[in-house]
């Protein structure tokens, strides 16, 4: 039997409502992992943009990090969910409270969150 202690990625448990409660006190970020061609036609409100792309790449990697809060909770977003726990594995093994969201980015739009201008 192959026992890992590296558990599978999951989408967060958290529901979008705890999500954003948590973002307008401060306690998170939303973290949108997508390519600049797909933010460029939109993003959410206060996100910080770290394409996968660029966290892939250990160099990079050391300066993204620089960028996120490590006392808070982390949300990473992509466009259907998929490169969000890709991501969310990757910032995780960065020593951050990661949680990934399954709803991706239009879904976001749709359940309230705002569009940044």
């Amino acid at each position: 039997a192959f026992a890992s202690a590296q558990e599978a990625p999951t989408h967060t448990k958290d529901s979008l409502d705890t999500v954003k409660e948590n973002v307008k006190a401060g306690k998170a970020v939303i973290v949108d992992v997508r390519e600049p061609n797909e933010t460029e036609a939109g993003r959410l409100k206060g996100a910080i943009l770290l394409p996968q792309s660029k966290l892939k790449v250990e160099t990079e990697l050391a300066e993204l990090v620089k960028k996120l809060p490590k006392d808070k909770i982390i949300y990473t977003h992509c466009r259907a969910g998929g490169r969000a726990l890709t991501c969310g594995d990757i910032l995780k093994k960065q020593g951050f409270d990661v949680r990934p969201l399954k709803p991706g980015y239009q879904e976001l739009i749709t359940a309230g969150f705002e569009k940044a201008p």
